[in-house]
Parts: structure tokens; C-alpha cells; sequence
């Protein structure tokens, strides 16, 4: 299966929607040999945060020298970002090659009554991943969790530790209402005996992890509790983080923008400290190198210097709030903000924490099926925010305008979603034409 190939396939089950449970990708794996037994894994679940974490311990493996696969979700520009080893991305020619394999399979079990229904996107781009880690030999592969955790696709391997990065109220439809019921989804991913490395704060979420943990008999090791201590150390240039553990103290210097990062960096210095006792010896002094030299994009990334235009996936509650952290304190200038959304996110929450920090706010769009129209996002944004809107659904024009209205001297945030900045990224692959 070639490139153009492989693009029309998965465009063909885009929409094929979300399906719980893992019998499917059992079926599947079972069907390829189980590639995924043949090496260690950390699965990383969470509302916010999962693929800084991922990013960030990822680093730090690979500069012990270390084979290792890296799987996260959704891409920016391309597929193969998804699925890599160390930071390249896997060849477009080996992911269609794989995903041809992978078609073959899926239509001979459909065809044997192996199969009850299709796999979804999501299935299909797990198992590939988890058959090229297993081609190339990895020593260990990191998997991001897509939605919940129970019933998601990754959740089939046995990992050396388990994460959970944060919960916060996220794709209500499928995990539940409430804080608990959504736990209760992440918390899926504790299996019997095996670590779980816990970054939640939220005192109805930790109780659900808990007790999850209790009845798999899982060691709980909570980053923020009674007996550790965070803070936030501000210096010339930026911010540092001081993070005590038990008897050890650490200075974080994350390369990741945000103070929500110094939480992410707490979080997975844990899960390496936690990996070097069970798995393989670790360098505390690559730890804290791979927490300051991690690239990971779209999240507080410069896409351009002046006018300063930062990019964030921020998409609910806790990502807006960070965002809006970043602006006030990192930010000068007049602000003006690029937003698009999911039509199943909370817009009116999301305007309400981001709106008030723009003189100017255009709404766009960005080419999936679940986007909402700017006119919708319009209809669902407090009254008050009404004389600042302006409606532009390409999003190329968009940001061209954003950057017009900030000047050399303003700002541009672009948020909303993941997505948007995936298109911005790939619209614009040279920053600098957004001035041309």
C-alpha cells in the first residue's frame, strides 16, 4: 500500500466512529503473532498532559540509550507522528507496507467470522503501532491512551507501570457526567500488581484511583500529596520547579512551556525513578536532561517571534486555564486569539476562561467532520464577547488577519483544539508566510 493508498484507506473509516471494547484488537494482535508481548510498555492515561509525559519520559529512555517506541494521538500534519522510534517518525513507506498487512488481516478475519465488526480508526492505527515496535525491536514502548482507558484500544498490553497523568471533565457522552464516572474510565488501565504512577489532584478522582488500585493489589505512587512538595520558583527568563520527594529533593527545568509542565515533568520523573527500580537502571542526571530537552509541539509552541504567535491544543477546562496562565504572566500585549472547537466540547467554558484575554477573537474552523461552524461557536459564546468576534472559516485567512490585527509588537494565540493547530501547522509550513 503506497502513501496515496494508505491516506485513502484511513480516510475511508475516519468516521466510523468510537467502539468500546478490546475484543477487536485482541482478535487482531492475536492474529499477528501478539507483537505487543514481545517487549515492556508504560501506558499513559489522562485528561491533559499525556503526550508532554509521553514526550518528556520518552526523552530520557532514549538518551540511556534505549530502543524506543513512542505512540501518540491525534498527529499535527502527518500520520507517521503518531508512531516513532525515539523522535523519528516511522517511514511513510513502512506505514503503508504495515497498514497493507494489517488490511489484509482485518478483511480474512471478517471474512472467517473472527471479527463482529470493523475496527475503528483508532484500532487500526493501534495495531500498527504495536506490530512496528514489535519489527524494529524495541526495548520498550510508551502508549499514550486515546479516550478513557478501560475499554480504549492501547489498554490490551500488561505495562511495567501504568500513568495517569490528570482527570478533568472531558467527552462527557462516552465517560460519564461526573469526575468519578470519568475516573472510574482512566482507572481502567490499573492491572493486577503493577505500578501506578498518579498525578491527579482532584480528591474525587484520587479516590476512585484508590480504591482501583487497592482492589488490584497495585503499588500507588501519588505525585502530589502529604508527602511531597511542588512549587514554582520564578527566575530571570522563565520559571523552575522544585519538586520533594521523600528525602530527595529536584530542580526541573522542563524545555516544555507552562507551568502546568513543571507538573508534567514532576509526574514523570516519578515514572522514571519508578521504572529504574523495576525495570532497568536509570541516571538521575538523564532525567532531569531529558526533562529539559524534549521537543514536543503544539503545545505553547512559537510558531513565530513578531508578531509572537504561540500555538496550544488547549481544548477543556484544565488546558484553557493553563493557557490563560501562560498569557497573563508570559504574554505582553495586545492578544488576539484564533479559535476553533469540537462541537462536542464545552465552547461557553472554553470562552468564558479564554475570550476575556483577547481584544480580538476570530472564529474558524478547521476540515473534520465533528468541527463546529464559526456561526455555531458564535451561537454558543456569552453575549458579551459578540463586538469582538469576527467569523473566518479558512483558517489560512484566519491567521493572516490575527496577525494583522496584532502587529509586530501584539500577540496571537491559536486554540480551541488540537486539530486547529495541526491544519495551522500544516497550512503555514513556513512560519514566515503568515506575513506574505
Amino acid at each position: 500500500m503506497n502513501t496515496r493508498q494508505a491516506l485513502e484507506y484511513l480516510e475511508q473509516i475516519q468516521n466510523m466512529g468510537v467502539k468500546f471494547g478490546l475484543d477487536n484488537v485482541r482478535t487482531i494482535l492475536e492474529s499477528l503473532g501478539n507483537p505487543h508481548q514481545s517487549y515492556p510498555t508504560v501506558l499513559v492515561a489522562g485528561s491533559n498532559g499525556k503526550g508532554s509525559v509521553c514526550a518528556m519520559l520518552t526523552r530520557i529512555l532514549s538518551l540511556h540509550g534505549f530502543k524506543v517506541g513512542l505512540y501518540t494521538s491525534p498527529h499535527l500534519v502527518r500520520y507517521e507522528e503518531r508512531i516513532r522510534i525515539g523522535e523519528e517518525p516511522i517511514p511513510a513507506q513502512v506505514f503503508g507496507r504495515v497498514l497493507g498487512r494489517l488490511r489484509r488481516e482485518i478483511s480474512g478475519l471478517i471474512a472467517g467470522g473472527r471479527l463482529s465488526a470493523p475496527p475503528t480508526h483508532f484500532e487500526h492505527l493501534t495495531c500498527l503501532a504495536l506490530q512496528y515496535f514489535a519489527e524494529q525491536k524495541v526495548d520498550l514502548a510508551v502508549l499514550e491512551v486515546g479516550m478513557g482507558g478501560r475499554f480504549d484500544a492501547t489498554n490490551v498490553v500488561t505495562p511495567q507501570i501504568s500513568v495517569i497523568t490528570t482527570i478533568s471533565p472531558e467527552h462527557q457522552r462516552s465517560l460519564g457526567e461526573t469526575i468519578d464516572s470519568i475516573a472510574f474510565e482512566k482507572a481502567g488501565i490499573i492491572k493486577p500488581k503493577v505500578p501506578v504512577v498518579c498525578g491527579v489532584k482532584a480528591p474525587a478522582a484520587l479516590r476512585v484511583i484508590r480504591r482501583r488500585a487497592r482492589e488490584k493489589q497495585a503499588p500507588l505512587r501519588e505525585v502530589f500529596s502529604e508527602r511531597t512538595r511542588f512549587q514554582v520558583i520564578p527566575r530571570a527568563g522563565g520559571i523552575v520547579f522544585r519538586y520533594r520527594n521523600g528525602k530527595r529533593t529536584y530542580t526541573l527545568t522542563p524545555s516544555l512551556e507552562g507551568e502546568h509542565q513543571g507538573m508534567n515533568a514532576a509526574v514523570v520523573l516519578t515514572a522514571a525513578l519508578e521504572l529504574s527500580r523495576i525495570w532497568r537502571p536509570l541516571a538521575e542526571p538523564k532525567m532531569l536532561e531529558g526533562i529539559a530537552t524534549t521537543r514536543w509541539e503544539g503545545r505553547l509552541e512559537t510558531f513565530l517571534k513578531q508578531p509572537w504567535i504561540v500555538l496550544d491544543g488547549a481544548h477543556n477546562r484544565e488546558g484553557a486555564l493553563a493557557l490563560k496562565h501562560f498569557i497573563t504572566t508570559r504574554m505582553g500585549g495586545a492578544t488576539v486569539l484564533v479559535f476553533a472547537a469540537m462541537r462536542d466540547k464545552n465552547i461557553r467554558e472554553l470562552a468564558d476562561i479564554l475570550f476575556p484575554l483577547a481584544s480580538r477573537i476570530l472564529l474558524t474552523r478547521f476540515p473534520y467532520s465533528r468541527a463546529a461552524d464559526p456561526q455555531e461557536i458564535a451561537r454558543r459564546v456569552p453575549p458579551r464577547f459578540l463586538s469582538r468576534l469576527e467569523e473566518e472559516p479558512d483558517p489560512r485567512s484566519a491567521l493572516k488577519r490575527a496577525a494583522a490585527l496584532a502587529s509586530p509588537q501584539g500577540c496571537v494565540v491559536v486554540a480551541g483544539s488540537i486539530f486547529l493547530v495541526g491544519e495551522i501547522k500544516k497550512l503555514f509550513l513556513d512560519p514566515g508566510a503568515v506575513l506574505a
